[in-house]
């Protein structure tokens, strides 16, 4: 058990040191008045070092800030550059197409490649691009609603589709509520929106099986409130229910794409009858995918057929543009690969082999969750089992001071939560660093 006085004491001179270290960023985040809170976006405030690192440079697994500070990063963008930062072939690709042009509103000769390996990597035959992954989510809600005559979708407890308002709502003792985050909401979401815990087969059967749900909208492993591991058997009940119900499955894979090669539903099972990818299929470069069944495709066939020509409320100008579509093809023809996902897994078994042993040696009662290339230190004594338990186990004032020691000894994790990322070009002895700051870590926290 750590102290919330050794928390406190810790938190304090590690922010002290990251001060004395970090002089650049400091006169940064005090001439960037221009900027909201002086960041150009806010969720770049959530890190917890008393102000945002300022980048200078990323390749492959480490990063570099305007104070000369060089990074193990495990953050990886929160996933964007899963497989590390500006990949030879991206980044020839990405010149290339610069001098070419970078939105046409037309299809190029490069989509036509992109749309074989998306089917061949995911097993899904029909693909559309957009922008994020929150924008590929909202399409396939209304694309679900649209061909299934139903207006609800089910979520479960806990779980972030990016900034897609039907998925803010929560439970709290049991009882739906919306997200009190969602700023501005004057509509209330649980009208069309049903939430129950995730691994709770009775709540999902009696839900499903009232007739009016368009979707389950999934992480097949939720990743966005720490990790929490399917239990055996619950995602093939949920592939049952959904055949039964004439419900769509969804799995939003933007972040299990970490499981390995295909993502989730290919590695492990079911398959969805849509599923979206985002974030990491580009690079870095701001595009998603969703896919689906061509079953699915015949149905969305039909409802276009049956509506009038105009706006569908689905995509953007910039939806599938010519620089998206480039990054997207030099990812997955050069980069996401089987061979890569080789050593992400290796790297990430190293990881958690060093975390679980450390954490035995400082006695502590935590664990460690693996989802193929994420890993996952949870400062509670078992996993939980769904959204509202993994909520409740966190311990936020722990957390950051651990992060803040780790960055203050050149080791990025993510800032929401513990999630440590593994890519192709990470190495053992980066792993070896972070493992070895933790145990440091552990030993200030318990002095």
């Amino acid at each position: 058990m750590i102290s919330g006085a050794a928390i406190a004491r810790v938190a304090a001179h590690e922010a002290e040191r990251f001060r004395a270290a970090n002089p650049r960023a400091l006169a940064h985040q005090a001439a960037a008045t221009g900027w909201f809170q002086s960041v150009p976006f806010h969720w770049m405030t959530d890190w917890p070092s008393p102000v945002p690192i300022v980048a200078a440079a990323a390749k492959d697994a480490t990063l570099t800030s305007t104070d000369g500070q060089t990074y193990d990063d495990f953050c990886l963008g929160d996933t964007a550059s899963l497989f590390g930062h500006s990949p030879p072939a991206l980044a020839s690709a990405l010149a290339k197409q610069a001098s070419e042009g970078l939105s046409y509103m037309l299809p190029t000769e490069r989509g036509a490649a992109l749309s074989a390996r998306l089917a061949a990597m995911f097993g899904l035959p029909l693909w559309q691009v957009t922008t994020t992954a929150s924008e590929a989510n909202r399409a396939v809600i209304r694309w679900c609603r649209g061909i299934s005559g139903r207006a609800k979708i089910l979520i479960f407890n806990g779980a972030y589709h990016g900034a897609v308002d039907d998925a803010f709502v929560d439970l709290n003792n049991g009882q739906p509520v919306m997200r009190a985050s969602l700023i501005g909401q004057v509509h209330d979401l649980r009208d069309t929106t049903t939430v129950i815990e995730f691994n709770d087969e009775d709540s999902l059967a009696a839900a499903l099986r009232g007739g009016d749900i368009a979707c389950v909208l999934a992480e097949p492993v939720m990743t966005n409130v720490g990790m929490v591991r399917d239990a055996p058997g619950f995602l093939q009940t949920l592939r049952t229910l959904c055949n039964e119900t004439g419900t769509l499955l969804v799995f939003d894979e933007t972040h299990t794409i970490s499981s390995g090669y295909g993502g989730h539903g290919v590695t492990q099972g079911p398959k969805p009858d849509l599923m979206v990818v985002g974030k990491s299929i580009g690079g870095g470069v701001p595009c998603a995918v969703y896919g689906f069944t061509a079953a699915v495709a015949a149905q969305m066939t039909a409802l276009n057929q049956s509506r009038p020509a105009g706006h569908s409320g689905i995509g953007t100008t910039l939806s599938a543009n010519a620089l998206a579509i480039t990054a997207m093809d030099a990812m997955l023809s050069d980069v996401v690969t089987p061979a890569a996902y080789d050593h992400m897994l290796r790297g990430a078994a190293r990881l958690v082999a060093g975390l679980k042993q450390e954490i035995a040696a400082a006695d502590l009662d935590w664990h460690v969750t693996q989802v193929g290339a994420r890993v996952e230190f949870l400062t509670c004594p078992t996993p939980p089992r769904n959204g509202g338990e993994a909520k409740a186990a966190m311990q936020p004032a722990l957390e950051a001071a651990i992060h803040l020691f780790l960055a203050n000894r050149g080791i990025l994790l993510a800032p929401f939560h513990n999630m440590m990322l593994v890519s192709p070009v990470t190495g053992d002895d980066q792993i070896d660093r972070l493992v070895s700051g933790f145990a440091d870590c552990t030993k200030a926290l318990k002095e």
